[in-house]
Order: C-alpha cells, then sequence, then structure tokens
C-alpha cells in the first residue's frame, strides 16, 4: 500500500469556502461569537464605504499572542468533537476565517495579549499568486494605515477583525454606500436578537455591549418576557446527562402591544412566521420560527414561542452546521417536544379565542353578536337587543328604512379584508375614544326626543348601561337635568 500526502490547494479550496453560504449578517454575527468566548464586554462594529472601503470589529476580549493568533487563523483550528469549555460559542475552528472572506478578499486580525501586539492576514489575492497557505505575519510599522488600533491601545488586551476589498457588498450594486447602508440596518436587527441574552446580560451571562459606528444595539427579545404568558414551568429534558431545557410562552393579544414591539416580534415576515421553536446553544440564538415539522404554522398559533437552551457538548446530536444556523432535534428530543407544541399552541389559540368571545357576545349591550347559522356558517350581525339600538328602532319614524340600512351595514361586513388585515399583523386602533364634545353632541341629540320626565329617566338608565357612554356617568346626568328643564 501507497500513502502521499495530498494537501488541498490554498487558492481553490479557500475560494470554495467563500460559497457556504453566509449572508453579512451571519458572518458578522459568527465572527462575535469569538468576541463573545473571548470575555468581551464591549464590542464595537465600524464600517466605511468611501474611498478604501473596510468593516473592523474591534473588541476588548482576552486577545491573543503570536502563537495563540496563527493557530485561530489556521483552517480547522479545533476539532469539532472535543469537549468544549461551557461558554465557547465556536464548533469547527472555522468561523471567523471562513465568515470574513464569505465578504472580503483580505482578512487582517490584529490582537493584543500582555501589552504586545500580533497581526496575521489572509489575502486571497495573493494566495491566489504564490498558489500556498500563504499567511502573512505583519510588522508594527505595517499596521500604520489601520484604523481604530487607537481604541485597541486603550484597552487591557483585545483584538481588531478588519475587512477590505468587500467585493461580495459590490457586485452588482451601483452605489456601496446605499448598499452598506441598507446592509448594516439587518445587521442591527440580526444581532439585537441572536446576542439579546448577551445584550440584556442574564443570570450567569456576562453582558456585552455591541454598537454599530458607536450606536448601541438594544436587545430584541422575541418573547416580550414582561407581558407574555408562561404556559407551564420549564421542562428539563435529559440527554447523555446533559440538561436540555424548554420554556413556553404565549405572547400577549396584538391589541396589548405596541407598534414598535409588534416589528420587533416578527418585523416584515410578520408574526405568523416567527412562531415555533427558538434554539439556544449557550444562550445564543442558532434558529428560530419553525416548529420542525411538528406542526403547522397557524393563526391561531401565531402567539406561541418556545425557548429551548440546549448544551455546547451535544452539538453532534443536533447536527449543527458550520455557519451555526442550522440544528435539527434528534429524535429523543422531538418526542419531547412534540407533547409540549400541544399545550402551547392550544394557549395561543385560546388567548384569539377570549379575545373574541369578549369583542362579540360579553353581554347583551355589545354592538355585535355571533350567529350561528343552520348550516353551522358563522353569521355576525348587530345585536337588535343592544338597549341603544332597540330604543331607536322603536322611536323611528322609517323603521323599514332603518332596519334596511341595518341589514345592508350586516352584509358589506368586509369580512374577507379583515382576515387580510390580522394575517398581516395589522394593527387596528377600532379602539379609539368618543372625544367629549362628540359624545355631548350625540347624547343631547337624542334626549331632545323625549317627549316627558320618565322617558328622559328611562334614557339615562339605558346609556349608563352602553358602552362607551357607561363610562360617562357625569355627563349623562348633567345632559338628562338640562333635558328635565327644557321639557317643562
Amino acid at each position: 500500500m501507497k500513502i502521499i500526502s495530498l494537501p488541498p490547494n490554498a487558492p481553490l479550496l479557500m475560494e470554495s469556502t467563500r460559497a457556504i453560504g453566509y449572508s453579512l449578517e451571519t458572518a458578522i454575527a459568527d465572527v462575535l461569537d469569538n468576541s463573545i468566548t473571548a470575555e468581551s464586554e464591549m464590542v464595537d462594529i465600524y464600517f466605511s464605504p468611501f474611498e478604501s472601503e473596510y468593516l473592523a470589529i474591534v473588541d476588548n476580549g482576552n486577545g491573543m499572542n503570536e502563537d495563540e493568533l496563527i493557530a485561530a487563523m489556521r483552517y480547522g483550528s479545533s476539532n469539532p468533537l472535543n469537549i468544549r469549555k461551557t461558554e465557547d460559542l465556536g464548533r469547527f475552528g472555522l468561523g471567523m476565517k471562513t465568515a470574513s472572506l464569505s465578504q472580503c478578499r483580505k482578512l487582517t486580525v490584529i490582537s493584543k495579549k500582555d501589552k504586545i501586539i500580533s497581526a496575521a492576514q489572509w489575502d486571497l489575492d495573493y494566495i491566489f499568486e504564490t498558489g500556498e497557505w500563504s499567511l502573512k505575519i505583519l510588522a508594527m510599522e505595517e499596521l500604520e494605515n489601520y484604523k481604530h488600533l487607537d481604541q485597541l491601545d486603550g484597552y487591557k488586551s483585545g483584538t481588531i477583525i478588519y475587512w477590505e476589498n468587500l467585493d461580495r457588498m459590490k457586485n452588482g450594486n451601483v452605489s456601496l454606500e446605499n448598499t452598506m447602508g441598507h446592509q448594516m440596518d439587518k445587521v442591527r436587527d440580526h444581532l439585537a436578537l441572536v446576542f439579546h441574552r448577551y445584550i440584556k446580560g442574564e443570570i450567569n451571562i456576562l453582558k456585552t455591549d455591541i454598537r454599530i459606528n458607536q450606536l448601541s444595539i438594544d436587545a430584541i427579545d422575541p418573547f416580550i418576557v414582561q407581558k407574555s404568558t408562561m404556559v407551564m414551568d420549564d421542562e428539563v429534558i435529559n440527554i447523555e446527562g446533559e440538561k436540555i431545557v424548554v420554556s413556553s410562552y404565549t405572547l400577549p393579544h396584538l391589541s396589548k402591544l405596541s407598534s414598535k414591539e409588534i416589528t420587533s416580534l416578527g418585523g416584515k415576515d410578520g408574526l405568523r412566521k416567527q412562531q415555533g421553536f427558538y434554539i439556544y446553544r449557550n444562550k445564543r440564538l442558532i434558529i428560530w420560527g419553525t416548529w420542525f415539522r411538528l406542526m403547522r404554522k397557524g393563526e391561531l398559533s401565531k402567539l406561541a414561542r418556545v425557548k429551548v437552551d440546549i448544551p455546547n457538548t451535544l452539538d453532534n446530536l443536533w447536527t449543527l452546521d458550520i455557519k451555526k444556523s442550522v440544528a435539527i432535534p434528534p429524535e429523543s428530543v422531538r418526542k419531547n417536544l412534540s407533547n409540549i407544541i400541544g399545550r402551547i399552541a392550544e394557549s395561543s389559540k385560546r388567548t384569539w379565542q377570549f379575545r373574541g368571545k369578549k369583542e362579540v357576545n360579553e353581554s347583551n349591550n355589545k354592538i355585535w353578536v355571533r350567529n350561528k347559522l343552520r348550516d353551522d356558517a358563522i353569521y355576525y350581525g348587530l345585536n337588535r337587543e343592544n338597549p341603544l339600538i332597540d330604543n331607536i328602532i322603536k322611536s323611528s319614524n322609517e323603521k323599514r328604512m332603518l332596519e334596511t340600512l341595518i341589514l345592508a351595514i350586516e352584509k358589506e361586513l368586509p369580512l374577507n379584508q379583515i382576515f387580510v388585515d390580522l394575517s398581516n399583523d395589522e394593527k387596528f386602533n377600532n379602539d379609539t375614544q368618543v372625544t367629549k364634545n362628540e359624545l355631548n353632541d350625540l347624547i343631547k341629540n337624542i334626549f331632545s326626543q323625549c317627549k316627558d320626565e320618565f322617558e328622559i329617566n328611562d334614557m339615562r338608565a339605558l346609556f349608563k348601561s352602553v358602552e362607551p357612554y357607561n363610562l360617562h356617568s357625569e355627563l349623562i346626568d348633567s345632559i338628562a337635568q338640562e333635558a328635565k328643564m327644557n321639557a317643562k
């Protein structure tokens, strides 16, 4: 048997790994994993589309000496089967290199440790010329033109990841300035969600302040914990001696959320698409908005979200990919999750149904009623037993005309459009308060039609039993008293 050493062709392999599938936001998130693992309390992201465009990520983490830096620049710098520290967000030893070079052609890493600065660089164009794994080790005088070194000087230790020649971002785009600004907005939203537990500094998590061009990123909590309902106590799934913790939440009804909260919860994709499991590896969000085909995404379950915390020791069971954006639960976990989603989906369904019942069937004073016809079809109609509607019909000289108008209103109820708006998570504002002047004019007009004091007393009692007039008892009494004086 003959054995030969067959190392990969450096230029071809490095160009090929650029096509793994990183977006700008997932690439930056992968680099930030290293900063957080290095116990950084501050991470600054800088970018500039002008002249010599660049993107830099500066942290105040533990830093690296030259030997550690060279090891970190090696492709496959760590074995994915090795046992990692519990706070380690890495896996394959490829993230910093593949993520960075997926977006640029020149990656420079400058790191400070024990007051000594070391620097190394992968330059794809230079590697193409040499045909070798030619890692450049840079001297201090070669770093003079690199921005943000002064910030590193102010830290006891830290690292700068510097991207130059941003060819992927420039491809097919007329204006890099507009493209970069738009892309960095997406980066901000992505990091705010993926690292929200680090940005907030949860218990047992080192708080990390992440900034883009000096502007801090605010955490996006996908569960709105302060307003949401926990469906059940945390459940623990034991796999191979390790614990997976599952927490289930039902979001509040849309009417209880601000526009900003709705946007942060679903964004342009909508709440319906973002329901499901949120998988965290060492508190870092890696995949979200999926039920893993354990159930369908539906309208009534779109308030359901399940947080699943997994340790990095179970990476092999979850078939985690290089980008840390795909994870498939093992069969033993799927069985447990399947039982949980039935309960969380039912809770979300109850939230919608309770709101619906409250809107149409709370009492005889409601304007609308929900009826079931003989063929089990649902029909929404005006409530003829509502005291105000009943009184108006009885006192009208044009009863047939009024009944025709009511039927027309019921028949023209835009149910299809209402459904479309609900599906698109539009925020409704039908609860707008009637102004005091409007109430005053309306109540006066109806009291003016009362023939005597008995009718005035009946009308006053009627108003006080009907929403929203029952909230203005003093105004009703005042107008009723005035009507009695005019009737004498």
